[in-house]
């Protein structure tokens, strides 16, 4: 039986303000806390409330038929918690039914896996440790920042104690296969490998709203008959991965994305051949029966160069390099604080924006020149981090000054 696998994206970073060459070695605070709560208040009032609550309501009527799972950042739950516990309640909830499924990620939503393994393993320690302490929820299943993905990502997961991950599902790699299959990565035994159905979520993050009222306009019905009349029952798992702020905030309510959401769980489920299952019961029901074999490393994109080029670009950004070459003397300092500043500096969407590459976050407020945007975002992240490498070195400068007097005083006395 065909299932669908509903998984939302959930991830916001912490704003930095307009930092400027003049505040470099005088101020070294960052974040832009007002920005951030009007932010949290914008999405939980307009996105995540709404949508939980359609969600909790949809759970219930489907008495266990429905099922989704959320792919929330560490760097959003800690926001949550700041601004907005009480979406951590709406969340908690939902995840109580026993019919939501949580995934494994990086903290900070970093590019870690394509600059520093070691950093990679700690924040997906620390993102199983805060959803476990908020949500008493063990991932099982990961999924990389930009659904970056290769063989050895694969291995490395699988070695983690993970059943699988979700990717995904680039044409050329599949080469005429479907994507709604589990995969296996080569010489990886039954880790399985669940890929995106990019037609069919970008359908719904692209197309709900457009000339509404006419004959064009993309209905949960609709769209129930092109899962089933386009992914036959030789499908396993059609995985629909989008971003949660499609729901009020890339499209508003005025769309009738809401009312989508609300009438697409009755509208499949009409059809009892199809159900919705979680990323993990589909590793569990579908064994792999085929390869996914990514020697070099990808990501989202629409074709395998695109993929690429990006992973490469961002794995060659210079101002990238420069901070994860920080980590060493970073982790020297012995400071907490300096630890933390790091990573939140490691947020993939502040490079993102350097590379000019158009993020789902950028669609939550439209700029007027992204080419004006990317240079100023470039400088104002070139300004953090000089300062940040300049407190870096102070504090370890001092801090061996200190160990230098503490040995000498010894040595005296």
């Amino acid at each position: 039986m065909p299932s669908i696998n509903f998984c939302f994206r959930i991830h916001q970073p912490f704003q930095f303000r307009n930092y400027c060459f003049n505040d470099i070695g005088r101020l070294h605070l960052y974040e832009d806390k007002v920005a951030m709560g009007m932010i949290m208040d914008d999405l939980a009032e307009h996105c995540y409330l709404p949508a939980n609550k359609i969600l909790q309501e949809q759970i219930k009527k489907a008495n266990g038929k429905f099922k989704v799972a959320f792919s929330i950042s560490g760097t959003t739950l800690e926001l949550f918690e700041q601004f907005r516990p009480d979406l951590i309640d709406s969340f908690r909830q939902l995840v109580q039914t026993g019919w939501v499924e949580i995934l494994g990620e990086t903290y900070y939503n970093s590019l870690s896996w394509l600059h520093s393994k070691t950093e990679f393993n700690h924040q997906l320690q620390l993102h199983e440790a805060l959803v476990k302490k908020l949500f008493d929820f063990e991932p099982l299943v990961f999924r990389n920042t930009e659904l970056i993905h290769d063989n050895e990502l694969a291995k490395h997961i699988a070695g983690l104690g993970y059943k699988g991950m979700i990717t995904e599902g680039i044409g050329e790699v599949l080469n005429g296969r479907s994507p709604n299959q589990v995969y296996a990565a080569p010489s990886n035994g039954d880790f399985g490998i669940l890929l995106r159905n990019a037609e069919l979520s970008d359908d719904i993050a692209g197309w709900i709203g457009r000339a509404k009222g006419s004959r064009y306009a993309l209905t949960a019905e609709k769209f129930a008959d092109r899962v089933f009349h386009s992914h036959p029952g030789n499908s396993c798992s059609i995985n629909l991965f989008l971003d949660y702020e499609t729901f009020g905030i890339h499209k508003t309510a005025s769309t009738g994305i809401f009312e989508f959401l609300k009438e697409l769980p009755e509208a499949i489920l009409s059809n009892s051949a199809y159900s919705f299952k979680t990323p993990g019961e589909a590793l569990d029901d579908c064994y792999p029966k085929d390869i996914y074999d990514v020697p070099q490393t990808v990501g989202i994109g629409n074709d395998l160069n695109t993929s690429r080029e990006w992973c490469i670009s961002a794995a060659q950004n210079d101002i990238l390099k420069k901070l994860y070459k920080l980590g060493t003397l970073v982790s020297e300092t012995g400071d907490d604080r300096l630890l933390k500043t790091w990573r939140k500096l490691q947020s993939a969407e502040h490079f993102c924006f350097i590379e000019g590459h158009r993020q789902p976050e950028m669609q939550v407020y439209e700029f007027s020149s992204l080419a004006k945007y990317t240079a100023e975002k470039y400088q104002q992240i070139a300004n953090i981090l000089t300062d940040f490498e300049i407190s870096v070195i102070t504090s370890n400068v001092e801090k061996n000054r200190s160990r230098f007097s503490r040995v000498l005083s010894a040595m005296l006395f």
